[in-house]
């Protein structure tokens, strides 16, 4: 309601905000088309993802190299020119 003065009174106003929200119809989309999802995938998810492409571990075999190793029998000449060896072809 709005008052003009003490004696000037104008009829009912509307009771509510001065602005009114108009509602907003949803644009069409720039493009139309597919939407196309997209992945992208850090490295630590492709080293997590080969990591489980591996095959499993072969716990009794662990077991006996550990005990090779404990009673120094693991580590030969011939394991170690078949390591230098692969080391070499690597290297060169």
């Amino acid at each position: 309601m709005q008052v003009y003065g003490p004696a000037h009174l104008h009829q009912a106003q509307p009771v509510g905000a001065p602005h009114s929200l108009r509602a907003v119809r949803p644009t069409a989309p720039s493009q139309p088309g597919r939407i196309q999802d997209e992945l992208d995938l850090s490295d630590t998810a492709r080293l997590v993802e080969r990591i489980h492409e591996m095959p499993d571990l072969r716990q009794d075999r662990v077991n006996q190299i550990r005990a090779q190793i404990a009673s120094g029998s693991y580590e030969t000449d011939e394991k170690l020119e078949i390591a230098l060896s692969r080391l070499i072809d690597e290297i060169g």
